[in-house]
């Protein structure tokens, strides 16, 4: 056997955890509306682990669009933007997106994963520096290493770190900071005005992948609008699969840097355009949060009462201001327990894991929620509390 196979042989986490009946990924939903989902076997279960932010993703309006769009287009582009897969739709959504969002133009690619590697690959190589947040998302990581510019890390959210390491490089090539508008794990928002003055002291550009901001925050127009510096953020990237209830990523920026990574982003140029049906349920949903800006108050006052809710029954949960409210586990074991007993009581949360994050159940709540939802959801919580603050001191 080779030393690759052999490694794949080797591991049993997974396996460990399906024997155990703890595993908790890659499960079957049936069916899914509103606030709750029913998983294979036909067990209903409230919800809480969606990044479907603004109940857009069954909003019937953005079902037709999706159908209407394959009935007219077909299921897929087959090729790329570059070559033979652009739509107007495609040209519409980014003309769209660019409004909406304050920023002069806008380029859409195949994933909001995509979107990271074509803006970050698509600029950077050899001879520039990438800084990047060590609590950055995966996506913003690979880009980076893929540029083949030199990498250095500096804390989460820690301006002062940063600082420092931009005085260290005495770097002659370009400089890019990258950070999440929102991190995904803690809901918690970057520290957007000192990154922004920082980059301009020092003649940084600053990239900000807003994949939980955008929809949500500031009428949805995201974390930089929320922090009035729009116009300070050279490159904003962002994701149609959070609160647009789609698939597919952009990038916004000015005429030129878009223009640039048109023709350079091979995240772009080298991958199947997003399909029609995706491009359209995205660009529907944009209409829609548009017209309907109540969505983005209703998810942030779910989320504060889950909040204030969960942190009266006693669990740990971090200082989010966003739709995503974290709950403290300990440790990996005492997670899958966690996860395990709320699935018995019919709430569905997300087991986190290392390397995505310490461990953690990731709860996120939407704007289509109603109290009856939520209240079934904390009564749940309440119904393990023992146990899962008994595991968790245990941990």
């Amino acid at each position: 056997m080779s030393l690759l196979i052999q490694k794949c042989a080797s591991y049993t986490r997974a396996r460990d955890a399906r024997n155990a009946g703890l595993y908790p990924y890659f499960l079957n939903f049936d069916a899914r509306d509103a606030g709750v989902a029913r998983m294979a076997g036909g067990r209903e279960v409230v919800m809480c682990g969606s990044n479907d932010y603004l109940g857009l993703s069954t909003d019937p309006r953005v079902v037709a669009a999706a159908a209407e769009a394959s009935a007219r287009y077909g299921a897929g582009c087959t090729g790329s933007r570059f070559l033979n897969g652009n739509l107007d739709l495609h040209d519409r959504l980014e003309r769209e997106l660019a409004d909406f969002f304050g920023k002069p133009a806008a380029l859409v690619l195949t994933t909001g994963y995509q979107a990271n590697l074509g803006a970050i690959a698509g600029l950077c190589g050899p001879g520039d520096l990438i800084l990047i947040d060590k609590e950055a998302h995966a996506s913003l990581i690979d880009a980076a290493r893929l540029s083949r510019a030199k990498i250095q890390w500096f804390a989460h959210n820690d301006t002062a770190d940063l600082a420092d390491e931009l005085r260290r490089t005495g770097h002659r090539g370009g400089v890019l900071v990258v950070v999440d508008g929102v991190y995904s794990m803690e809901g918690d928002l970057c520290p957007l005005p000192d990154l922004a003055d920082l980059c301009e002291e020092f003649g940084a550009t600053l990239l900000v992948d807003d994949a939980h901001g955008a929809g949500v925050l500031d009428k949805g127009r995201g974390t930089c609008s929320h922090f009035g510096l729009t116009d300070e953020v050279p490159l904003i990237t962002l994701t149609f699969s959070k609160a647009f209830g789609s698939i597919g990523g952009a990038v916004l920026g000015d005429e030129e840097v878009i223009d640039y990574l048109r023709h350079n982003a091979r995240a772009l140029m080298f991958s199947a355009s997003a399909s029609p049906a995706n491009t359209a349920a995205a660009l529907e949903s944009l209409l829609i949060l548009r017209d309907e800006p109540w969505r983005c108050t209703a998810v942030a006052d779910n989320a504060a009462y889950m909040r204030r809710e969960l942190t009266a029954l006693g669990y740990r949960v971090g200082a989010s201001a966003t739709p995503i409210v974290p709950v403290d586990t300990g440790d990996d074991l005492a997670t899958l327990h966690a996860w395990n007993l709320l699935i018995e009581e019919g709430v569905y949360v997300n087991a986190v894991l290392p390397p995505a994050a310490s461990p953690r159940l990731r709860t996120s709540y939407t704007a289509v929620q109603t109290r009856e939802h939520l209240d079934r959801a904390v009564a749940g919580f309440a119904a393990v509390r023992e146990r899962v603050l008994g595991l968790s001191v245990a941990a």
